[in-house]
């Protein structure tokens, strides 16, 4: 943890010395900060909502009810799901198929004796066994998973037998924590790369460090061109909060710039509507290099201190938030404008972004 402008970040993040720091922080009684400007004492009762910071965006913060969101733009959509079905299924060539329901995304590939299903989302895994029925009889002799989480493999067990289930060396640790009996532990695990040869397909899976969480691997059908990483691209859509809660975000934006690098023609991403594109992935990458910059600009030129109550002077929790909320202010008031008619799921996540991305950029950069 990093309190803004009292002292050199700590190599350790949270430790003893911060006690000096707070120590510090009281006996300057923020002079510099507080006692400029807009510090005010007021007469409301403590801890209640108070006048707005000064230029609020139109969209309201996290926490406060949109009455009617934005709309999802057409680009965004995909193929209508069959309520009566309650997925679609989605050919990528050569015994390659995608399952979704609209929400989540997970594959299967055909081989001469058997398939192999990659992820099962607890949203649809009843119906995994029904969508390959659609395609051939063959049991299900493997089972790869893209990460630990819950929402994408949980439905693992359901799909019974005895298949050989691979997974990167932690998404195997993560699992074991987790002692999930849904999410079986791999029976094979690799540290770098993969190859699954099984008759005549082939399946190549490569580990590229942290960013979504750790264990989230790259999953690469290169007959087929077809490649799946999860929770990383969001075709069309603004990614889910925090940068899909991403573990390491600056491992998260690498990321986006090396599978906009790679050779491919069809993205399984694990989530929304439709399968993605290289221009999908240029789209994200473009809006999260200016919700980065936006970010940065808002760090330099915002004043720590200006407006809080003189009566919070002795609470560095007080000031560290009234700073950051006025850095996430500047950061959707930038973006906006650009943005938020271009990704579906805008006015959703875009404060969730800022202040992830602020964060980060403070504890990464400066």
């Amino acid at each position: 943890m990093k309190i803004p402008m009292f002292s050199p970040r700590p190599a350790n993040g949270f430790h003893a010395g911060f006690t000096l720091i707070c120590a510090a922080f009281f006996c300057m009684g923020v002079a510099v900060t507080v006692n400029s400007a807009r510090a005010d004492t007021h007469e409301e009762p403590p801890g209640i909502a108070g006048a707005p910071y000064p230029n609020m965006p139109g969209i309201p913060p996290t926490g406060v009810r949109i009455g009617k969101h934005l709309g999802v733009p057409e680009s965004a959509k995909g193929p209508a799901i069959d309520p009566a079905k309650g997925y679609r299924l989605q050919e990528l060539g050569e015994g390659l198929y995608m399952i979704t329901d609209n929400c989540y995304q997970s594959m299967f590939m055909v081989y001469e004796t058997g398939v192999v299903v990659i992820d099962a989302p607890t949203s649809y895994a009843q119906h995994i066994p029904k969508a390959i029925a659609e395609v051939t009889n063959k049991p299900i002799t493997h089972i790869v998973y893209s990460h630990a989480a819950i929402d994408h493999i949980g439905g693992s067990k359901s799909l019974g037998g005895q298949p050989i289930i691979i997974a990167q060396d932690e998404t195997e640790r993560l699992l074991v924590r987790a002692n999930d009996p849904n999410r079986p532990i791999p029976t094979i695990t690799f540290r770098d790369k993969y190859t699954l040869k099984v008759g005549s397909q082939i399946l190549e899976l490569s580990y590229h460090g942290n960013a979504h969480e750790p264990g989230n691997i790259f999953i690469f059908a290169p007959a087929q061109r077809t490649l799946m990483v999860v929770d990383v691209i969001f075709p069309g859509w603004m990614p889910w909060r925090a940068f899909a809660l991403a573990q390491d975000i600056p491992g998260y934006f690498a990321q986006v710039e090396e599978i906009k690098q790679m050779k491919w023609d069809t993205l399984v991403s694990g989530h929304v509507e439709r399968t993605g594109t290289h221009a999908d992935v240029e789209v994200q990458l473009e809006f999260m290099n200016d919700l980065r910059d936006a970010a940065r600009e808002a760090l330099k030129t915002t004043k720590p201190g200006e407006g809080l109550d003189i009566s919070d002077k002795e609470n560095p929790w007080a000031y560290y938030g009234n700073y950051i909320d006025r850095v996430a202010i500047q950061c959707v008031n930038k973006v906006t404008p650009k943005w938020s008619t271009k990704l579906a799921g805008y006015d959703v996540f875009i404060w969730d972004q800022c202040y992830a991305i602020v964060e980060s950029l403070r504890l990464d950069e400066q």
